[in-house]
């Protein structure tokens, strides 16, 4: 189970309309990931504004990211979003 601070931090990045944006394409995308350039044309995000976003992701553990040659990949991570959620729901029923 995730603390408080970390879950704080992944709703935070969440919260925001890009950032939100990219996870829930990646969510939709395969098991590989995306590469930045396909999420880029996606969305429609500027590069430097794009890195920003997905940089503020993996921080907060969301997304990673492999690189195949040139070609950098980007893909949710699951098992965080498992946790958060798991972490929302925790104290269902316990009043």
């Amino acid at each position: 189970m995730i603390g408080d601070d970390l879950a704080v931090k992944r709703l935070s990045e969440l919260g925001h309309e890009t950032r939100l944006a990219i996870f829930r394409l990646l969510v939709r995308g395969n098991r590989q990931g995306l590469s930045v350039g396909e999420i880029q044309s996606h969305l429609d995000i500027p590069g430097s504004t794009l890195s920003h976003h997905i940089s503020r992701l993996v921080a907060a553990g969301l997304v990673e990211q492999t690189r195949d040659g040139r070609t950098l990949y980007c893909k949710a991570r699951m098992e965080s979003l498992d946790e958060l959620m798991a972490f929302l729901t925790s104290e269902c029923c316990t009043l």
